[in-house]
């Protein structure tokens, strides 16, 4: 049988410490809900003590999240204490988190404290915590580069104290994973009263090793990983909630341990950390890293089109995401390129298919990564041979302001007919998309709409790329102007008259 690893998710503590990353009270919140959502089993919520901001932030996550047990992190000092159980009190599941450096380096330079006293504070702190809540979590701060005979003296007395989990942190990220692993194993095997206590790994990624680490630690009987969303935290982070939750799913069949994790969870909670904390997830980040299901490569793509299982080992609809990704290159086979059309709304004879995957191969040696607007381009010469557009734009009106409802007027030509008609909208560029949807009677759904200067300066062009997508398939207009209302209009319009050839041409 399967052993169970519970998750204990501290992006909204040691995440929170990176430099830049700091969360209001409702982001916090906004966080742990996803996290509540994803079944994590151990939210710490903060450091209560470091400020009234930080205890609020707590306080606020342990009032509103039932699922999971909230923790809140403390030193091992009786102020720090008693504010933490203040702030997680209200919890349903509360966890009070403290913790001590025992490390020779630390105890001499930062707390200029002798090991008899660091190991009377430890006792001292976790029976105190102990008469307020019954899950008392204890770390040995930088317990990777402590003396192994003092970390089983203290995690011996703690345990004796009341700690119902024993934290064993890698603070610096110093360990190797071997190393590391013994360092488990020792204490497993020395501290006689171990079994009265869940066993608990910190890993930090300093040599990138932090997931290595915390995987390797499962081989010595550990039972929960401390790790956050993105791997964000101090310096170089810490061990990655998606890489050890996902190695687990993966490959059951060699580590045989489970976590209660809903999965479908980690992609959606991934973009929000990202979006609030205002760090950019690095493009080939494992798991959730934008080319993580992304292929390139011609030989790639044939192998992915045919089966996912041939370059893929996770679906990404596992962590959320809806499909994977064919990256279209210089290294793009034709397999890939029809594919990508297809997605599109473009079904090409062999003839129109040889010519236009020459021009890509051209344009693809002159640019790193084809987008869709540069495939759009490549197939407008191929629509104009076929058919006209259907709806032409004859001009625009738009009234709108901070204290009225924004209101579009648009008239179209068609087939040299004036249609107008007028619409409202929740501004100015949802009132003409409004207006022309009344005027052309389409029943499409709005899936990407975005603008970007091309230039700088109060004159630039703006360019709006729409998409909209219909029974399946995807129809991409782009318009540039220097008026970012007109290039909104025009490239809405050049959608829809995609969309609409497309269903003349199927009729």
């Amino acid at each position: 049988m399967n052993q169970k690893i519970f998750i204990f998710d501290t992006t909204l503590r040691d995440g929170e410490q990176c430099p830049g990353a700091s969360l209001n009270t409702n982001e916090k919140l906004e966080i742990a809900r996803y996290l509540e959502k994803m079944k994590v089993d151990i939210i710490e919520a903060g450091f209560p003590i470091s400020s009234p901001g930080d205890f609020e932030g707590v306080e606020t996550v342990a009032k509103n999240i039932k699922d999971s047990t909230i923790a809140a992190l403390c030193r091992a000092v009786e102020q720090d204490i008693k504010c933490a159980w203040d702030a997680i009190k209200m919890a349903t599941k509360p966890r009070i988190h403290t913790f001590i450096a025992t490390s020779p380096i630390h105890m001499e330079y930062k707390l200029e404290k002798k090991p008899q006293e660091v190991l009377e504070q430890a006792i001292y702190a976790v029976k105190l915590a102990k008469s307020y809540c019954p899950e008392v979590e204890f770390s040995a701060e930088d317990a990777s580069r402590s003396n192994p005979e003092f970390l089983y003296k203290i995690f011996e007395n703690v345990i004796d104290a009341g700690a119902t989990i024993i934290n064993v942190p890698d603070t610096v990220g110093y360990a190797q994973p071997d190393e590391f692993g013994k360092l488990i194993q020792g204490i497993q095997e020395n501290v006689p009263n171990i079994k009265k206590a869940m066993v608990s790994v910190h890993c930090h990624n300093d040599l990138g090793l932090a997931v290595a680490n915390s995987l390797e630690s499962l081989k010595y009987g550990v039972q929960q990983i401390e790790c956050t969303m993105n791997g964000i935290g101090e310096r170089a982070g810490n061990a990655s909630l998606e890489e050890i939750v996902m190695a687990l799913h993966t490959r059951k069949d060699f580590y045989q341990k489970l976590t209660d994790i809903d999965t479908q969870y980690i992609y959606p909670t991934s973009k929000l950390v990202s979006r609030l904390t205002g760090f950019v997830i690095q493009p080939n980040k494992a798991i959730v890293g934008r080319n993580a299901f992304a292929h390139e490569a011609g030989i790639h793509q044939a192998g992915v089109l045919k089966s996912a299982s041939t370059y893929e080992i996770m679906k990404p609809q596992t962590i959320g995401l809806q499909s994977n990704q064919l990256v279209l290159g210089k290294h793009s086979g034709r397999n890939a390129f029809k594919s990508r059309l297809s997605e599109l709304g473009y079904q090409l004879d062999e003839d129109r298919l040889n010519k236009s995957f020459q021009q890509f191969k051209q344009l693809a040696d002159k640019k790193k990564e084809v987008y869709v607007e540069d495939l759009e381009a490549l197939m407008s010469e191929v629509l104009i041979e076929d058919m006209a557009d259907i709806y032409e734009l004859k001009y625009f009106h738009v009234t709108t302001g901070n204290n009225i409802a924004p209101t579009a007027t648009v008239k179209l030509i068609k087939e040299e007919n004036t249609l107008e008609d007028a619409a409202c909208g929740d501004g100015p560029v949802d009132a003409l998309f409004n207006a022309i949807d009344r005027i052309t009677g389409v029943k499409a759904k709005l899936s990407d709409y975005y603008i970007r200067a091309l230039t700088r300066g109060k004159d630039a062009q703006g360019e709006a790329v729409v998409e909209i997508k219909d029974d399946g398939m995807s129809f991409v207009g782009k318009s540039v102007s220097t008026d970012t209302l007109e290039a909104s209009v025009k490239a809405y319009l050049k959608a829809i008259n995609k969309m609409m050839i497309r269903r003349v041409k199927n009729a």
